[in-house]
């Protein structure tokens, strides 16, 4: 009988690198050639247009048709350099993926022959099928319209012969259907918030951005020992599979020598990335074997989201063409570390102030205490609602799984910010801040050097870790949009930023000295806040009868999670900084208890597929070969010599049959706890039912079949397994 695991793994191993040609050109040469950015701009289009296209981007000011139409002819001159035939505007529905149509520039010209064209009006915006896309009730099947609208902010590129234009995706009465409309509405906030705040120390300062750097961490399997396994095609993961005797107890595959077929689709990624924009800085293997991570440099929050999902539909294009497949779930082996995606956050001044990092007055390092404690507030008030913002079916199995930040929100500052705070809140206010007649005022904050900020070692079971000038969003998953986490955290800091300063200003017109009535308000919120504070083991069971004391959110169902985006005090501020309306909420969630209810419901109809019509009929096969050889023996042995001989195979049939037998019966009962989900109407109720009653069934049908593959003669065992999948590379 054909195996096609031994196919598949002879065929894995006959591979060899594939060759990558690097360009003749140095990185910072060819980086951004595939990308209409400011250099082409300025190429391309009249200097008056460049002008005022720099004031959109920058300022945020109306893109009049006019300009749009310039701006139009530029990127066309462009792309037909280029040899770019077709145009799509590229958006990120709730799909966690992008969505994309392409259409040729030709157009009829009227007298039986064709032209090519590409106005304004098209560069601008499209009309495309809202109701194909999740929307959570917002449109219904029948009311198709929805419009994508260039985001000017994000610059067009090219992928083969397509122009790609970023936009955002709203339905025909405005609501948000994608991820990038309510981001740009929560870097907004931000940016008005910091920058009032801002303005008690630095009054020239005209606009904060938010920064974001995200770390990429995915699996590579054979695309051939991917393809002999079905759950992995279907659902991401692997729903079954024993450990390999060697995973990564030995700690040698962490910054180990990249093995050369990797090393070679590395190198191609990083220069197409290059080419695209994407300020690739940092790869290495990660902790788990065929486990890796790319890092780029860190950018503003909206063009790094973009990035980001580029990266990973040009990861999954380019592994195909190395004989790969990129695993972008949070948990594709059980046993092994997970991936996650780090995101490091900061703020930062048009005037070049990392608003996180100290500086050398106190003024300054006053400033780096509002915006540190402000951050913590917005994280500590909406902890469960960052939680819900990062979870999701995948994300599920790593968190908590010691190997990933736990499912309760807290962060970590290190010793020499927790001593600030502490003497910021001890210390008598007269010692802290003093008027002088000579000189104006002192205060009393210590001057903390850079090197000094993360001079104690790094938390890696922190979720939200200071590191040294940035926030370290660390419980983000591999395979989730950013932009997903950075709506709520920019829109949470934003709020805390805004109620800070209305807080400060009381105290200002009541008549307290500006720095003093800061440093009241301060020393309320380091109080307020406290709670979230956490060094220690966020592994540990006693941090979570901890964080249940302290008021933090400790909720582990998934389903449930997603009820924080439907909180009193989550509408509240979504709404209060103009992110999103609790209409686009509820239709979030919505689509999210349906996502979560779908996933869960392919995995359980693959597991039960792989058990009866692969696992079963592979053990029961051996089982019976092994009954011949029991009934051979007694042809040819005495019977009590024959039982002797023969002992072990009984044992190991009985064994066969009790696991098959209890397999059989956790299918039926995991067919009967879906029929019983998907009669519920309410997709909230659906969610749980699936996650309380079917997940935990297919965990059960798991274990039988793990020790099924020990006790199943290898020769017979279809799967490629662990230490095929992990190993061959």
């Amino acid at each position: 009988m054909t195996n096609l695991r031994f196919d598949a793994v002879a065929s894995a191993s006959r591979k060899r690198p594939v060759e990558v040609i690097s360009p003749v050109e140095r990185p910072s040469e060819y980086f951004g050639r595939k990308v209409f950015n400011r250099a082409k701009m300025y190429k391309y289009l009249p200097a008056d247009v460049y002008e005022k296209m720099v004031d959109v981007i920058d300022n945020g000011a109306t893109l009049d048709r006019s300009i749009a139409d310039e701006v139009a002819k530029g990127i066309k001159q462009w792309a037909d350099e280029n040899g770019v035939t077709h145009y799509t505007h590229w958006f990120q529905p709730l799909t966690e993926g992008t969505a994309e149509k392409h259409d040729a520039f030709v157009e009829h010209d009227g007298k039986g022959g064709m032209i090519e064209d590409f106005s304004g009006k098209l560069l601008v915006q499209q009309e495309p099928d809202a109701s194909s896309f999740p929307s959570g009730g917002i449109r219904s099947t029948f009311e198709a319209r929805g419009y994508s609208a260039w985001d000017p902010t994000s610059p067009v590129f090219i992928i083969d012969d397509t122009l790609c234009i970023p936009t955002i995706f709203i339905s025909y009465t405005g609501e948000a259907l994608d991820y990038k409309a309510p981001l740009l509405r929560a870097l907004h906030a931000v940016n008005v918030a910091a920058t009032d705040v801002c303005h008690y120390f630095y009054p020239d300062v005209k606009k904060v951005v938010s920064n974001l750097g995200w770390e990429q961490e995915y699996f590579l399997v054979d695309e051939d020992l991917y393809a002999a396994r079905p759950d992995l095609v279907l659902t991401g993961r692997t729903l079954m599979g024993h450990d390999s005797a060697k995973n990564q107890q030995m700690d040698d595959h962490y910054f180990g020598a990249i093995p050369e077929r990797v090393q070679a689709f590395m190198k191609d990624l990083e220069i197409q990335a290059l080419e695209l924009g994407i300020p690739c800085k940092t790869r290495h293997n990660e902790v788990a074997p065929n486990q890796f991570e790319l890092a780029p440099i860190f950018e503003e929050t909206n063009l790094a989201v973009d990035h980001n999902m580029l990266l990973m539909s040009l990861m999954k294009r380019i592994a195909r063409k190395h004989g790969f497949q990129v695993l972008l779930h949070e948990k594709p082996f059980d046993g092994v570390n997970g991936s996650g995606k780090h995101e490091n956050w900061s703020l930062s001044t048009d005037t070049g102030v990392l608003l996180h990092g100290p500086g050398k007055t106190p003024e300054d390092n006053l400033r780096f205490v509002v915006f540190i404690v402000e951050t913590l507030m917005g994280v500590y008030r909406h902890n469960g609602l960052l939680k819900a913002s990062i979870m999701s079916a995948g994300n599920a199995h790593r968190l908590g799984a010691n190997e990933a930040p736990p499912a309760i929100i807290s962060s970590f500052l290190g010793q020499s910010v927790s001593d600030l705070l502490e003497h910021i809140l001890k210390a008598d206010k007269k010692d802290l801040f003093k008027l002088d007649g000579k000189q104006g005022f002192k205060i009393d904050i210590p001057e903390i050097p850079t090197i000094m900020v993360d001079n104690t070692d790094r938390n890696r079971t922190s979720p939200f870790a200071f590191t040294g000038n940035r926030f370290e969003f660390r419980a983000v998953g591999s395979e989730a949009n950013c932009a997903s986490a950075q709506i709520v955290l920019n829109a949470a800091v934003a709020e805390a930023l805004t109620e800070f300063k209305k807080r400060v200003d009381a105290k200002i017109a009541a008549g307290e000295e500006k720095f003093s009535a800061i440093i009241d308000v301060v020393r309320e919120d380091i109080k307020t806040c406290a709670p979230v504070r956490f060094d220690g083991n966020g592994y540990s069971d006693e941090w979570i009868a901890e964080a249940e004391k302290r008021g933090l959110d400790t909720e582990k169902s998934c389903p449930v999670i997603f009820d924080r985006y439907l909180d009193d005090t989550s509408v509240k501020m979504f709404e209060s900084t103009g992110v999103m309306k609790k209409n686009e909420l509820q239709a979030r969630n919505e689509v999210k208890w349906e996502t979560y209810t779908k996933k869960i419901q392919i995995e359980a109809r693959v597991m039960g597929d792989l058990s009866m019509n692969h696992i079963i009929p592979v053990a029961t096969h051996y089982q019976s070969q092994l009954a011949k050889n029991v009934s051979n023996m007694y042809e040819i042995f005495d019977r009590d010599e024959a039982t002797a001989l023969t002992a072990r195979n009984k044992k190991l049939i009985k064994e066969i049959a009790e696991r098959t037998e209890k397999i059989e019966a956790f299918v039926d009962e995991l067919i009967s706890a879906r029929k019983v989900a998907n009669k519920i109407q309410d997709e909230r109720e659906k969610a749980v039912a699936y996650h309380d009653t079917v997940e935990p069934k297919m965990g059960e049908i798991r274990y039988q079949i793990d020790k099924l593959e020990l006790l199943v003669a290898d020769e017979l065992w279809q799967l490629p397994k662990y230490r095929e999948l992990l190993f061959i590379r």
